[in-house]
């Protein structure tokens, strides 16, 4: 199979049309002007398309007899996707038109080919890829939506595959790739080394679901793909670390101050650390006009609001001295300097948007210094800021409990002693302190005194393993010992991790959206739910990479109950699912009208959507009428992908759906922490949707 001569004509007119158009900044505010993302690609040929089709066939076919014959083998579940991800590679490009230029039509029959080779191999029980040196690509299946995502790896000449000690890890997060499909990604990962090639380490390139600055199901891809790399690879977990330039830059922000006690060190370069400033700077956005519950999601992902967490993770940050988006790593300095500490930060001098060479040999130094030294698993001392459970433990520090969601919780807690622990905190109603198995400091035969916000308790012994556990949780204000860990007796609804809201974090695990059968209690809402899931199908395609997993409402079974986030679309005359929890969910919906937060609304004129508890398994949630609810319009910055919507809105139909929400939201909020209704703040905006700004 060869690329046509046709090729050639179509890279002539691309050329034609190539520039400087996908760059954001203020012609990127224009609601009325959205560019797709990602774009549409060039055309394919037709002798082109027939081949790589007839390709596509045969290495299905070869996948297909590869699983038969390997249908015992242990490890068919963990190889298989290394196979998989070049059918779907070639596959999404070619049916969803993602070749971004015509030299990359030829892209796909390399790709059909290696794909082929590794089916045959791992037919006779072999996967040499996982042998190999230098560049390898691996592929997981994710447990979010059951689709093959990718990731890169450089393994170095001096690994061992036979055996010896586990070894270093950078993890190197790309920058922002409108273009990005998971063909040329593994292009990229089949033939370009990168930057960043610190000796003796193994790098980890995550695909990170496209270009979504690893948020989201980004963020756990990150997870997944280390978790997978473990299996075949002996990784330092102590010595891994995290990096990125660019939109990279800003996801490694996030992570080293999100997940501060996983990471030896962290480098991040250029990139954006918070949503407002950045987006004034960047597109003169007016934030200001921005809903309230806007402003309060913005502490989801800005990292200046969890600066503090950065004690315990050491930090290079790099920028270009005459880079505009130096402004990440000023304001994170800025945010530090605040609570006594001061960033490294190497400025590549008279540089724009990329790293100088010298400055990468001073931030190589200075890791490797660190790296020798490891990740300390177990400081005496630990300082934790968070604004949800979401992002709930650091080190040997859990919160269980905030008394506010989205209002910064605190904790700063030290060993004192062989027997002595002091925490202070703010905003927390209940937490865990514990050291695992090895890791306890305290003395054998001393029962621990923690002192909490000043109240001495006494606890147990370290347990002979070395470990040590206590949970501690308010009573009408006070402080006294938990018989459990989590904030909440089992049976008794509270916010916690993995279930804390807002109807994006339900897209953080496995999902099935459940689709209606019956009729609708009106057509209105029978059309815009129709409208919405379609949209929701296509999106999440589009932007994370995978295929939303659906079922009708008369085929879920306890099992998928069990296993999932339970995605209603329908009301409850349409969704036999919705139907039978209607009763036990805070809002009331029938054909006279809607009742939400004691208010009521014009039935066949307005539609909730909601997050909370899902009442047949409260372990899991229920969403109703929502997939993630950022829209086209934020896909244009990175900065924007942050949610829309809080715990529940109501939808009015008179604005139709459009590139920023849903309808006119006429009402929105938050649940409090035991998942009931509260008012609005009384000081908030009127809760319209604003338009962004204009140029």
């Amino acid at each position: 199979m060869k690329p046509s001569a046709s090729i050639l004509l179509a890279l002539a007119l691309a050329t034609l049309s190539a520039g400087s158009a996908f760059a954001d900044g203020p012609k990127d505010n224009i609601i009325t002007n959205v560019r797709p993302i990602p774009p549409v690609g060039v055309e394919v040929p037709q002798a082109d398309r027939e081949a790589i089709e007839k390709g596509l066939q045969e290495l299905k076919a070869a996948i297909e007899d590869a699983k038969k014959a390997q249908a015992k083998n242990p490890q068919l579940a963990d190889l298989l996707p290394d196979v998989e991800v070049f059918h779907k590679a070639v596959d999404w490009a070619l049916r969803y038109q993602l070749f971004s230029k015509p030299p990359e039509i030829k892209l796909a029959f390399e790709q059909l080919t290696e794909g082929k080779s590794r089916a045959e191999a791992l037919k006779k029980g072999d996967a040499p890829w996982t042998r190999q040196k230098g560049l390898v690509v691996r592929a997981y299946r994710s447990r979010i939506d059951g689709s093959v995502q990718p990731y890169g790896l450089v393994i170095p000449d001096s690994y061992d595959t036979s055996g010896g000690a586990p070894v270093r890890l950078d993890f190197w997060i790309h920058g922002r790739g409108e273009t990005l499909s998971e063909l040329s990604f593994v292009d990229q990962r089949m033939k370009q080394k990168g930057q960043i090639l610190p000796k003796d380490a193994i790098v980890l390139h995550p695909y990170g679901r496209y270009c979504c600055a690893n948020k989201f199901a980004g963020e756990v891809d990150l997870f997944e793909a280390l978790e997978h790399a473990k299996k075949f690879y002996r990784i330092d977990e102590d010595r891994i670390v995290m990096r990125g330039f660019s939109m990279g830059g800003a996801a490694a922000w996030q992570f080293a101050t999100h997940f501060s006690d996983q990471w030896c060190a962290a480098n991040p370069g250029a990139g954006f650390a918070e949503t407002a400033e950045f987006l004034k700077v960047f597109q003169t956005e007016d934030v200001n006009t921005v809903p309230w519950w806007h402003k309060k999601l913005w502490g989801w992902y800005d990292a200046t609001d969890y600066a503090l967490n950065l004690m315990q993770c050491p930090t290079v940050a790099y920028s270009g001295e005459i880079d505009k988006q130096k402004q990440a790593a000023d304001i994170m300095d800025r945010f530090l300097k605040a609570e006594g500490l001061d960033l490294t930060h190497i400025i590549g001098p008279q540089t724009a948007h990329k790293i100088h060479p010298d400055s990468l040999v001073e931030i190589e130094r200075r890791l490797a210094d660190i790296v020798a030294l490891g990740r300390n698993r177990t400081p005496a001392e630990v300082h934790f800021a968070t604004k949800t459970l979401r992002y709930n433990r650091i080190n040997w520090v859990t919160v269980d409990g905030l008394e506010e969601h989205w209002e910064k919780g605190r904790v700063d807690a030290v060993v004192k002693g062989d027997a002595s622990v002091e925490v202070k905190t703010s905003k927390i109603t209940a937490l865990t302190l514990n050291f695992d198995a090895g890791h306890s400091p305290f003395h054998l035969q001393k029962k621990v005194t923690v002192t909490l916000d000043g109240t001495p308790f006494t606890t147990s012994t370290t347990r002979l393993d070395r470990s040590f556990t206590a949970a501690f949780q308010k009573k009408d204000g006070k402080w006294q010992i938990a018989e459990t860990t989590a904030s909440a007796p089992a049976g008794v609804l509270a916010k916690r991790h993995g279930l804390s809201g807002p109807v994006d974090d339900a897209f953080m695990d496995a999902f099935l959206f459940v689709t209606p059968t019956g009729p609708a209690l009106n057509p209105a809402v029978e059309k815009w739910v129709g409208s919405e899931l379609n949209h929701a199908v296509v999106e999440w395609q589009k932007q994370f990479r995978g295929d939303a997993p659906q079922k009708k409402d008369t085929e879920v079974k306890d099992e998928d109950i069990a296993r999932h986030n339970l995605i209603l679309w329908g009301d409850p005359s349409s969704n036999a699912v919705l139907k039978k929890i209607a009763d036990k969910l805070p809002i009331k919906w029938t054909a006279e009208g809607l009742e939400v937060n004691g208010k009521k609304h014009a039935a066949g004129e307005n539609a909730p959507v909601l997050v909370y508890p899902n009442p047949l398994n409260p372990a899991r949630y229920v969403v109703i009428n929502s997939s993630f609810t950022y829209r086209e319009y934020d896909y244009l910055n990175n900065a924007r992908q942050v949610p829309k919507l809080p715990d529940w809105a109501v939808v009015n139909f008179s604005e139709a759906p459009n590139v920023v929400s849903p309808g006119k939201i006429t009402d929105a909020g938050f649940f409090n922490e035991a998942w009931q209704w509260k008012p609005a703040p009384a000081a908030a905006p009127a809760p319209a949707q604003a338009a962004p700004a204009k140029p």
